[in-house]
This record gives C-alpha cells, structure tokens and sequence, in this order.
C-alpha cells in the first residue's frame, strides 16, 4: 500500500503527532506519521469499519456486527 494520507482531524499545528491510513479493497493499514518506517497495523477493511462506527458510538452500545 503506498497511498497513505494523514488523519483528516490533523491540524497544522499538530506536526507529526497523528496516524496515516492507507486502503486497499480489502485491507486497512495504519502507521505513526513520525516513524513511517516502522511496523505497520493492517486489518481487514470490515473489521476497521466497525472499529470506526464503534468509535462514534456512545459509550456501552456498541454496534451489531
């Protein structure tokens, strides 16, 4: 995956204290902006969509998978 691109809650002044995602059909991987070089996170595109709508729900409702 090469099309990373930085969190869209990163404001300039936030330097390189955020996260990068990048995305295939299937997959997601997520990175530290400040050591792009190092390991990488990748999951299956399902599993990080729930993760995401997980994250904006309220706190002890989650979902339905």
């Amino acid at each position: 995956m090469d099309n990373w691109r930085k969190s869209s809650y990163s404001g300039p002044d936030d330097g390189n204290e955020c996260v990068e995602i990048a995305t295939s059909t299937t997959r997601v991987a997520v990175r530290d902006t400040k050591a792009p070089a190092r390991a990488t996170l990748t999951f299956p595109r399902a599993a990080f969509t729930h993760f995401l709508t997980a994250m904006t729900e309220p706190e002890g409702n989650p979902p339905p998978r």
